[in-house]
Formats: structure tokens, sequence, C-alpha cells
């Protein structure tokens, strides 16, 4: 929600690269989110997150199912990752699912999403039904794993990787105008 922002300030150019976590937890040998898996560090995560929200003025309500499928949205932004309208559609995805508790897995949430950016939700949807579209999103997966990704968010700033909305100053100072 504030990646942009922070990295305009810091002179900081940012490439959304869209993945999916699932098939990366899987190589980790987890067939559900770790909050799920670890109960403890999951009440951890949804206080943290009511918490950060709530300091930042970001709206947040605990989703009723998590994770939900985001693979409808994931095609979408990787198939049109370097649109503009892109990062304000990823973060009406992340409004939707973690403000509203809207079901993001349905095709017609999405095309909602996609019409109140003034997007044809019919001719979105379709191009990234398309086998083009499945490989690319294939492909920032297969990347995200080679880079060692574990979670989201991440932010890599050349071959190193922070993990996490509190490392998001760390990387945009790592990657700052200065270094190379």
């Amino acid at each position: 929600m504030r990646v942009e922002a922070a990295a305009r300030a810091a002179g900081v150019a940012l490439v959304w690269r869209p993945f999916l976590l699932g098939p990366l937890f899987a190589k980790q040998g987890w067939n559900d989110s770790p909050f799920n898996l670890y109960p403890v560090k999951g009440r951890y995560m949804w206080r943290d997150l009511e918490r950060l929200c709530a300091a930042q003025g970001i709206p947040f309500r605990r989703p009723s199912v998590f994770p939900r499928s985001g693979l409808v949205a994931a095609r979408v932004a990787a198939r049109f990752a370097g649109e503009a309208w892109l990062p304000e559609f990823v973060r009406r995805v992340y409004q939707a699912n973690f403000a509203e508790d809207r079901e993001i897995a349905e095709r017609s949430v999405v095309a909602e999403l996609l019409e109140s950016l003034g997007q044809p939700a019919a001719e979105r949807l379709a191009a990234a039904e398309t086998a083009e579209a499945k490989a690319a999103l294939r492909a920032q997966t297969e990347r995200a794993e080679r880079l060692g990704i574990f979670g989201a968010p991440s932010f890599v700033v050349g071959d190193e990787i922070f993990w996490g909305n509190d490392r998001l100053e760390a990387a945009l100072a790592w990657r700052a105008p200065a270094r190379p």
C-alpha cells in the first residue's frame, strides 16, 4: 500500500513482479500458509497486521478465509505488469481481500476491480487467461524461487532480498541512488 510513495521519496525505481506464493510454500514442504501451520505465529501476525494498519491509517479486517486464491488477480498482474494502472489494481485487490473480506478468487470480483479503474474487464481477463500470460506468471514464480524468495512482500535489490513490510526502508536505502 505504501511502496510506491516510499520508492518515489527515495528516488528509487520500482518494478512490480507478481508471483505465486503457493508453489514457493510447496517447495518448502508447506501445504498452507505458515501463519495457519504455526498458530502462535499466525495469531501474532494477525495482531501485528492490525497494529501496523492502524498506525498507517490503512483499513484492515481479517479475511474470513485465509489464504484465498489470488490466481486470477496474479495472472492479470503478470499480463499487464508494465501498465500504469497496475499498482492501483494491486492495491484494490489487497483492499478487497484484507479490508472488505471479499472473495478475490472470483472472476466477478476481479472484473469489478478492473472496471473501477476504467479497464475493460472482459478483455483484460481474457488476456490474462492466455497461454502467454500463464507462462509469464509461471516464469515470475520460478524467478522468485531462484532468487530465494519465500514470502511476500519481498523487495529485491541486485542480489539482496529484503522480506516484509518492515524491511521496505532498508531495501530502499540499499538501492538509494548513490549505490550502483
